[in-house]
């Protein structure tokens, strides 16, 4: 089941965050992601600074993604999938849900950033209809420079 995070879930999605950001602890610049804190993360839902999805199995948290709606987009981030729960099609029924929740909310564009160094997560939204509009290094919240792109794509 999926549906919209409560500021109460904030530990559930954390934890799908941690629990899919791992393997990028010992890259060569480790993911921002896991020094979030459940504390800023519920204080982003309950505030209205961001939006969450959740996937639930059983109450089991799998998946979450974030996200910021502006005028005319929906900008997702921290999609994340639990490794026991990846290759089941979570991550595609989370952006499909995304894109509904654009669609009902007369958004025209959803849009997120990827690292360079994840051609597989490039791939993944290139399956679903993104497209890279821009290339851009950018600086992490831990300080790193990291190469990314951005992707997109425009529905009816």
């Amino acid at each position: 089941m999926i549906r919209l995070a409560e500021a109460e879930d904030a530990h559930l999605v954390h934890a799908c965050m941690l629990a899919a950001f791992e393997e990028y602890r010992n890259a060569d610049i480790p993911s921002s992601a896991l020094d979030e804190t459940v504390a800023s993360i519920e204080k982003a839902l309950r505030e209205g600074a961001e939006k969450a999805l959740i996937y639930l199995d059983d109450k089991r948290p799998l998946g979450s993604v974030r996200f910021k709606i502006d005028e005319n987009s929906l900008y997702f981030f921290r999609l994340s999938v639990s490794p026991e729960a990846r290759g089941r099609g979570l991550a595609k029924s989370m952006l499909l849900h995304l894109e509904q929740y654009a669609k009902d909310d007369g958004k025209t564009k959803l849009r997120c950033r990827v690292r360079m160094s994840v051609p597989q997560n490039i791939l993944l939204y290139q399956s679903m209809g993104y497209h890279v509009f821009k290339e851009e290094w950018v600086t992490n919240p831990n300080g790193f420079p990291v190469n990314t792109v951005l992707m997109e794509k425009t529905i009816g």
